[in-house]
């Protein structure tokens, strides 16, 4: 059984925000990935089978690789509706802000959040967590989100609650932020949580088979032609992938498809980090990874306004492709 992770302090206050909310909205960083969709869909379910209405907002749309899980396709896109979105936000009695540590990682949600009245309530696992919340949970040493999540869910003693769509998109959410439990995975807890998913009946080869081992013809030459040529290795064993709007247009890019391409150059003999930038339409994603002492969250940190882990993190360039390589090579000796 797992300890308490929350005070009892903070226990109280959440049992008495979740009691006396009726309209609960829970919310997630942009292009959210496989644990802001599980950890959401998770906590979504548990509030809706103890009898409160509960909306999730995400800023923008979802990777088809994860659309299996029940509730997905109900939750709303900010960037799609954005008149009803910023009406559920506002009418939430309690806001939950899963998976992110500052309001400006929603995009074009922060000021519609930042505005909201609702008691809000960050539960997260990234470090320097903003103070806008009226309660923040933040345990950067846990491995995802969904496992936060579940182990409060576990001490407020809604465990009963947690059905197997719970657990598939609790299971997802982990699987996905530890690399299908190649990093950030040394967490005896992470396997007492996985067993008690398994008891609730989810497939965990099914699920990593649906989210990493289902393919297109389009997303296999995708991920081809990113290794074969647009992989870059420079001096101090840090590789680069850049994948541009018009390549990833080319090959019909959908979310999601080149989920796990970061960790492929980690493979090759004295590569240490590996970065991989994808043009979006007003910003480039940064997805960064490393082996051993190599903590690229302070790269993504202090360079691509993100963070994360020291062996997987994140971020965002507001600018060009071309300006986000030139800021890492201007820079990256710093890390090495």
């Amino acid at each position: 059984m797992f300890k308490n992770i929350i005070s009892k302090q903070e226990q109280q206050l959440l049992s008495t925000a979740i009691e006396n909310s009726k309209n609960v909205v829970i919310v997630a960083h942009v292009a959210p990935d496989g644990d802001a969709v599980g950890s959401s869909l998770a906590l979504r379910g548990v509030l809706k089978n103890i009898g409160k209405n509960v909306e999730v907002v995400m800023p923008d749309t979802l990777p088809n690789s994860i659309m299996f899980l029940q509730g997905a396709s109900e939750i709303k896109i900010y960037k799609n509706s954005q008149e009803e979105c910023k009406s559920i936000i506002s009418n939430a009695d309690t806001l939950f802000c899963l998976d992110f540590n500052e309001p400006k990682r929603t995009d074009l949600m922060q000021d519609t959040i930042m505005e909201a009245k609702a008691y809000k309530v960050m539960i997260d696992h990234h470090m320097y967590p903003f103070d806008f919340c009226n309660l923040v949970i933040s345990y950067p040493q846990i491995s995802s989100t969904s496992l936060l999540v579940y182990k409060i869910i576990v001490q407020l003693g809604f465990d009963s609650y947690v059905g197997k769509a719970e657990a598939e998109a609790i299971y997802t959410g982990m699987m996905t932020d530890t690399g299908n439990f190649s990093y950030n995975s040394n967490d005896s807890d992470i396997y007492i949580a996985i067993s008690q998913l398994l008891n609730r009946g989810i497939n965990k080869d099914e699920i990593y088979k649906i989210v990493c081992n289902t393919s297109t013809i389009d997303k296999l030459k995708l991920n081809s032609y990113a290794i074969s040529e647009k992989m870059e290795i420079l001096d101090g064993g840090v590789a680069i992938i850049t994948l541009s709007r018009a390549e990833l247009n080319r090959y019909s890019y959908q979310k999601g498809d080149t989920e796990g391409l970061v960790n492929q150059p980690l493979g090759i003999d004295g590569v240490n980090i590996s970065i991989f930038y994808r043009e979006e339409s007003n910003y480039v994603k940064v997805s960064l990874r490393s082996v051993g002492e190599y903590a690229v969250n302070q790269i993504a940190s202090e360079l691509y306004n993100g963070g994360g882990h020291k062996n997987a993190s994140g971020g965002e360039f507001f600018g060009s492709m071309e300006d986000a390589i030139k800021l890492l090579k201007a820079h990256i000796q710093k890390y090495i």
